[in-house]
């Protein structure tokens, strides 16, 4: 089994009365039930409702996979916490930060860029286009994923190259986007995914789950043995040399 916290922001929800009606116990719950029934064991975590936003360390050091979504309230999660999450990353933990997530202080601190870019709500078709289909993350998802309804995210996006490039999009407007983005930190795996504003029922939409728990399971730690630093004593004898 995979443990996997599911941290939300969870403000648009109580404060965008078009979020409230498309996920009205918000963005974490409709992602813990649409994944339910995978190998995974769920807890989910919000910025306001959970000391330590949910993420204190017994919680973050019992976690495989955490997922990240965030908007509104960037700055209100605390250097602390946004600290805690990176060491974790770089000890192993998977990272799956979602649409908006890209702005998360914990994400700007791994990839150390601006991680901007433009956006455009507008209500247009986005077409997802799988670029590497024998990546594990596109496992059981045919050549395009359809969204009738989404933000416009567009390039030029602030990060480092991708080790890997999984999905790209197009929108209805022109725009193109590097939707679907690997990287390795230290010990541990990250990707981000693009898709998911919080006025559009994206998170209920089968091939998007579908992605998202491949996702986690390609992030899920295995076998890890972190490396050792500092002063190493040698590992066979030195020829005439007191060490």
């Amino acid at each position: 089994m995979i443990n996997v916290t599911i941290w939300n922001e969870f403000l648009n929800e109580k404060l965008n009365d078009a979020a409230k009606q498309v996920y009205p116990d918000g963005i974490h719950k409709a992602l813990a039930d649409g994944l339910a029934g995978e190998e995974f064991v769920i807890r989910t975590a919000t910025l306001r409702d959970d000391a330590e936003h949910g993420l204190g360390e017994d919680v973050l050091n019992a976690t495989d996979v955490l997922l990240w979504w965030g908007h509104k309230a960037h700055d209100q999660v605390s250097d602390e916490v946004a600290a805690r999450v990176v060491k974790r990353v770089l000890e192993g933990m998977g990272f799956i930060v979602l649409h908006s997530g890209h702005f998360s202080k914990p994400f700007k601190a791994l990839m150390g860029t601006s991680c901007d870019l433009k956006w455009r709500v507008a209500g247009e078709q986005e077409i997802i286009w799988s670029v590497n289909p024998s990546h594990p993350i596109t496992e059981g998802i045919d050549a395009k994923i359809v969204l009738a309804h989404e933000e416009m995210y567009g390039e030029f996006f602030d990060i480092p190259t991708p080790d890997e490039l999984v999905f790209v999009s197009n929108f209805e407007g022109g725009e193109v986007f590097r939707t679907g983005c690997t990287f390795r930190r230290g010990s541990g795996k990250v990707f981000y995914f693009r898709p998911g504003h919080e006025t559009y029922p994206t998170y209920y939409q089968p091939d998007i789950l579908k992605v998202i728990a491949n996702s986690i399971r390609w992030a899920c730690p295995s076998g890890i043995v972190n490396p050792i630093y500092g002063r190493g004593e040698p590992v066979r004898p030195l020829h005439g040399v007191v060490v």
